[in-house]
């Protein structure tokens, strides 16, 4: 299978996509967060590095996030293809992104765009709980999401609590500066016809068999 990209607004669903994927393809998904994190557990220099840099709320410097990347993407087990999730996020991210398919020898394979209405998304984000406990993610505004008893998780019965972040005003912020970073990204894969698009409007059903089928054209 190809590699794939998936670039998604707040609330597309991304993340429930790539562990779809991942799990029916069995192709590692590859989180740019889940990279540094287990980075930070080196005793290294770098790992103290990114452990401070981690606990202070900082960014990585670009040079050890596409050293660390490049690293992940020669293991064996992305041979057969793989999910990156969180990387690249501007036209910059993805010309390095090029040079580290090139040295690896590898291609780009499908970029996906994750395409969902404002409302629809702000609808999911304003009512969205989860189990701090287990991280189950409920929804207080979709019917076949919410949990089974009011406020209480459905696996565990630990009360439910709401980020704080979670609310209109952050979303249209978060959501507004998606539209603005992206739009260069996206154009720039449309031009190298690699780009397609999902509407993930309906739920993640819906989105997956679309999802299946760009595979599927190309298999």
């Amino acid at each position: 299978m190809k590699n794939i990209i998936f670039i998604a607004p707040p609330a597309a669903g991304k993340g429930t996509q790539a562990v779809m994927v991942s799990s029916k393809y069995n192709v590692p998904h590859i989180s740019t967060g889940d990279i540094l994190r287990n980075a930070a557990t080196e005793d290294s220099e770098r790992g103290r590095y990114i452990a401070n840099e981690i606990s202070n709320g900082r960014f990585v410097s670009s040079d050890i996030m596409l050293e660390l990347i490049t690293e992940r993407l020669q293991r064996s087990d992305c041979n057969n293809g793989y999910i990156l999730d969180g990387f690249p996020r501007s036209l910059e991210q993805a010309e390095q992104y090029e040079e580290i398919l090139k040295k690896l020898n590898k291609e780009i394979g499908y970029v996906i765009v994750m395409d969902v209405d404002k409302e629809v998304a702000k609808n999911r984000i304003v009512g969205r709980i989860s189990c701090p406990k287990c991280g189950s993610v409920f929804n207080e505004n979709i019917e076949v999401s919410k949990p089974k008893i009011e406020g209480v998780c459905d696996r565990c019965q630990t009360t439910l609590v709401k980020r704080s972040d979670d609310n209109a005003e952050t979303f249209d912020g978060r959501f507004q500066t998606y539209l603005e970073k992206t739009k260069p990204l996206i154009d720039y894969y449309e031009k190298q016809n690699v780009l397609y698009h999902v509407n993930s409007d309906l739920g993640k059903e819906n989105t997956f068999e679309q999802i299946e089928n760009i595979i599927a054209s190309s298999l």
